[in-house]
């Protein structure tokens, strides 16, 4: 008794030291944890989820907050201007109002008693073009984009169930907001795959998430995962890159290298005391990595290396463009560098997004087109031009489309009905168009594919096993695992 007593007041006594050189060390929960994967999950889970041969290594996952116009953007639908004014009943098209794809109790905008209210439809804010060898209709409001035609693959398909910005948390989990939080399409990610670097975190977030009311940081973590799986906020500062990962002021590497010394004596003497404890040993080896991540994140978000050909492209020097010019550089980099999954947030606001165009669709969103459509261009010229385009699937999302009609002012609704997203690299076909909506982009009505599709294409293009993700006590319903889209894998 006394000797495990003595074990216990020492393992205390260990704690509140560890506890204090924690905050010495500058190492916060979330960069500390997510360092535990590589010992925690181990290689063998990682070969076990591995189902198919992968064609992607990597990931960078763009998510536009408030719901992007699919109508203005990727899906063309001219009769909206034909019958601009009247409302859908109005139209030779108002059975879109009795589709039984609007018999989801989850979607409110719908009410089965009075149906939709009766707005006018609103005319395109934009025009189309086509591009690239087959033809691929983009709007004006994405020239560089449209450039890279012939490597894209819109999916003008999807459906949700939340009509509200929940659909925000729901587009990365699959799982509707009032089920709780689950884990995100990343966190996923950084679960079954094992690292290609070991000084850089395998799940990077970069950009003001989605704010509380629509699941907040809950749309980057791992949930009952593990917080070691959770996403790694990232700021394009080379001199703070990593939020709560920095040492205070005054501590310097001779201090901080004696201070992972001392730990590494403490925990020592922990694992000779419980000689089965693996997390002992993990822990210290996150501590460690942690401290390699501030060698190595800082050098990622440096540019002096990189060409003025380069700065120019990507828009740095275009206080517009700036901002998201350098997320998408430094993902480049951080893919570059082997990092796993890359999520890039466009358009917060506190609330429910930039890209609610409730009203001022055509002045909001050509000035969000603005700040990211040369970005995007130049980095998927950038990958390509690299080798990295095959490894590396790109992804562009948001949470929902808008209505075809108007809200009695210059703006589209909530529409989790039909609405758009693409991809590209990373072994997907180029050039295409895959899934349609219907003559007013209602519904999608060719090839539908709910939120979770994407994730299960993402994952089957990173080798993963998308059925073998499911832990012990955790069961998982049939719609969270989704299907690849495999008319859209080269």
């Amino acid at each position: 008794m006394m000797r495990n007593s003595l074990i216990t007041n020492a393992g205390c006594r260990q704690g509140i030291l560890r506890r204090q050189l924690f905050s010495s060390l500058g190492l916060g929960g979330v960069a500390l944890t997510s360092m535990l994967q590589g010992e925690l999950s181990g290689q063998d889970l990682a070969h076990s989820l591995l189902g198919v041969p992968a064609k992607a290594k990597s990931v960078i996952w763009m998510f536009m907050i408030g719901g992007a116009s699919h109508l203005e953007s990727f899906d063309h639908k001219p009769l909206l201007n034909r019958y601009a004014g009247k409302t859908i009943e109005e139209t030779p098209y108002s059975y879109v109002l009795k589709s039984p794809f609007l018999e989801n109790e989850r979607v409110v905008a719908f009410d089965p008693n009075n149906g939709f209210i009766r707005t006018e439809i609103f005319p395109l804010q934009t025009s189309f073009r086509k591009y690239g060898e087959n033809g691929l209709e983009i709007s004006d409001w994405w020239p560089h984009l449209a450039q890279c035609a012939n490597d894209l693959c819109v999916v003008k398909s999807m459906w949700t169930e939340d009509s509200n910005h929940g659909a925000q948390l729901q587009f990365h989990t699959g799982r509707h907001r009032v089920d709780g939080f689950f884990p995100t399409i990343g966190a996923w990610v950084n679960y079954g795959l094992g690292s290609l670097n070991d000084n850089l975190p395998q799940f990077v977030v970069m950009g003001t998430p989605v704010a509380d009311c629509c699941g907040g940081m809950e749309a980057h973590r791992a949930n009952y995962l593990g917080p070691q799986f959770d996403g790694v906020p990232l700021k394009v500062d080379p001199q703070d890159p990593l939020p709560y990962a920095k040492p205070p002021e005054g501590v310097y590497q001779e201090q901080q290298q004696a201070e992972f010394a001392l730990l590494r004596e403490l925990n020592g003497i922990t694992a000779l005391a419980f000689p089965n404890d693996e997390t002992v040993k993990a822990r210290m080896k996150a501590y460690e990595l942690a401290y390699r991540m501030q060698m190595a994140v800082p050098e990622v978000v440096n540019f002096q290396d990189e060409s003025q050909q380069a700065v120019d492209a990507y828009g740095l020097s275009n206080p517009e463009t700036k901002t998201f010019g350098e997320q998408l550089l430094t993902a480049r980099r951080l893919v570059e560098r082997g990092v796993r999954f890359v999520q890039i947030y466009h358009g917060s606001n506190g609330g429910a997004g930039r890209w609610d165009a409730h009203s001022g669709l055509k002045n909001g969103h050509s000035k969000l087109c603005r700040e990211i459509d040369q970005p995007i261009g130049a980095l998927l010229k950038d990958l390509k031009q690299r080798g990295l385009l095959d490894e590396t699937l790109v992804v562009w999302a948001t949470e929902f489309g808008r209505t075809p009609g108007s809200q009695h002012a210059d703006g589209r609704d909530h529409h989790p009905y039909g609405f758009s997203i693409w991809m590209a690299g990373g072994g997907i076909r180029g050039g295409i168009a895959h899934g349609a909506t219907d003559e007013l982009g209602f519904h999608a009505v060719e090839k539908r594919h709910y939120v979770t599709d994407v994730h299960a294409t993402v994952l089957h293009q990173l080798g993963i096993n998308h059925r073998a993700l499911e832990l012990p006590g955790r069961k998982r319903l049939e719609r969270d695992f989704g299907e690849p889209m495999t008319e859209i894998i080269a």
